[in-house]
């Protein structure tokens, strides 16, 4: 498509000589302004996707992929049968009864704050990846018996507990006497403490046997749920009819995990597309800089062209020089800004602990954002997205300039000479 001619006066072109620096300078910073857009586009929508992913993924590791529920007040009987006719069902990994409650959490000097209470076996426990592959202190071996507690690294540094240490429920669901319902209390040993990753699941949610908790909670040979996982989160539909059959005459209802998390997918993939919109407007504010330099390099070099085209290059070979000088600045700060993004992304953890130390700041509060750590994957799908943006701005702004170009009328250019 571009001979060596064209190649040879576009490389001339780009390379400023005395006289031409104000160009070449103007191309340089319509390079830098590319690279830089690029660069972070691929960061922000990297970091969005990255976001998104974890936190379905880690959802999805402390929830099931389908609830069970019982109504509210009620307690799903004969728990069992139903759990092993579940598990039997094609598709479904696993089947887990819990029994979930709220209560009051106090600690022995005057804390307290809102939690929910996890009743659990503790084979149960074991299986779930992000608590029972991440217990940073103690053992689940001590999970047993009336009195053993599992609380996560958020709650346990809020409030100074160790293990062993002495953590209270308080149930508003009591007893009722005839001065009014007396709350339910009792204090529990610490017997092991979870870095789920999830920063509401380490500050607020706390695990008990669930004997003990059925005891507790006044439901016994019950459970509030059963949490299924599948082989495949996304076959979610394919396993509905016979989930039906097997809940079919009981009053509970199930959810699956689209449904339970719809809300917040939707909102952070709305943040991502308006994200990649206005970000998207630095790289065409970069294109725009690339028709400014291509115009001034075709008006610098009118009297070139005429004597081009006097000694017989045609338009179209006059159009393709000046293509490949505005394409050489797109496609070099494309590349450059995908390398500087890419590399942004794999170092973007130690990137924000550097940027904490020198600032005194924090860059990601866990607090906010529910993740305990910044995600640092790259989505090479939002890569090649950015990329092809970046491309087509930049070698569309060419087309005009060039087009000027190849409409230069020799004779009225040589004329000005």
């Amino acid at each position: 498509m571009f001979g060596p001619f064209e190649r040879m006066v576009a490389g001339r072109y780009l390379r400023a000589r005395k006289g031409e620096r104000f160009v070449s300078i103007i191309a340089i910073f319509s390079l830098i302004g590319i690279a830089l857009g690029v660069a972070t586009l691929i960061v922000v929508t990297s970091v969005m996707s990255g976001f998104q992913t974890e936190l379905v993924q880690r959802f999805l590791g402390v929830n099931g992929h389908v609830t069970i529920q019982a109504y509210a007040g009620q307690a799903i009987d004969d728990y069992t049968a139903l759990t092993q006719k579940i598990r039997s069902i094609p598709g479904v990994a696993s089947a887990i009864p819990v029994l979930d409650g709220q209560v009051l959490l106090s600690t022995p000097d005057g804390g307290a704050r809102g939690g929910l209470v996890r009743g659990i076996t503790q084979q149960d426990l074991r299986a779930l990846g992000p608590i029972g592959g991440h217990v940073i202190a103690g053992n689940l071996d001590a999970f047993t018996g009336d009195d053993a507690l599992v609380i996560g690294v958020g709650l346990a540094q809020a409030y100074r507990l160790r293990i062993g240490d002495p953590l209270t429920l308080i149930s508003p669901q009591g007893a009722a006497t005839a001065f009014g319902t007396i709350p339910r209390v009792r204090a529990y040993k610490v017997v092991a403490i979870f870095d789920a990753g999830l920063n509401d699941y380490n500050n607020s949610v706390v695990f008990l046997p669930l004997p003990a908790a059925q005891v507790f909670f006044q439901k016994p040979d019950g459970v509030t749920g059963i949490e299924i996982r599948l082989t495949d989160p996304d076959r979610v539909d394919a396993v509905a009819p016979a989930l039906r059959e097997a809940l079919e005459g009981r009053k509970v209802y199930a959810r699956d995990w689209r449904h339970a998390n719809d809300m917040l997918i939707s909102v952070l993939q709305v943040q991502k597309d308006t994200m990649f919109i206005v970000l998207g407007m630095i790289v065409l504010v970069a294109a725009f800089n690339v028709v400014s330099s291509l115009i001034m390099l075709v008006k610098d070099k009118r009297g070139d062209i005429a004597v081009l085209r006097t000694i017989g290059a045609s338009s179209g070979a006059v159009l393709r020089i000046f293509l490949m000088c505005g394409a050489f600045v797109g496609v070099s700060g494309t590349l450059i800004g995908t390398i500087i993004g890419v590399l942004f992304c794999r170092n973007i953890v130690a990137i924000q602990h550097l940027v904490e130390r020198v600032t005194g700041g924090r860059v990601f509060d866990s607090s906010v954002f529910m993740l305990t750590t910044l995600p640092d994957k790259v989505d090479w799908g939002d890569v090649a997205q950015v990329v092809v943006l970046g491309l087509a701005l930049s070698l569309l702004a060419t087309l005009y300039p060039s087009w000027r170009a190849a409409r230069t009328d020799p004779v009225e250019a040589l004329r000005h000479e």
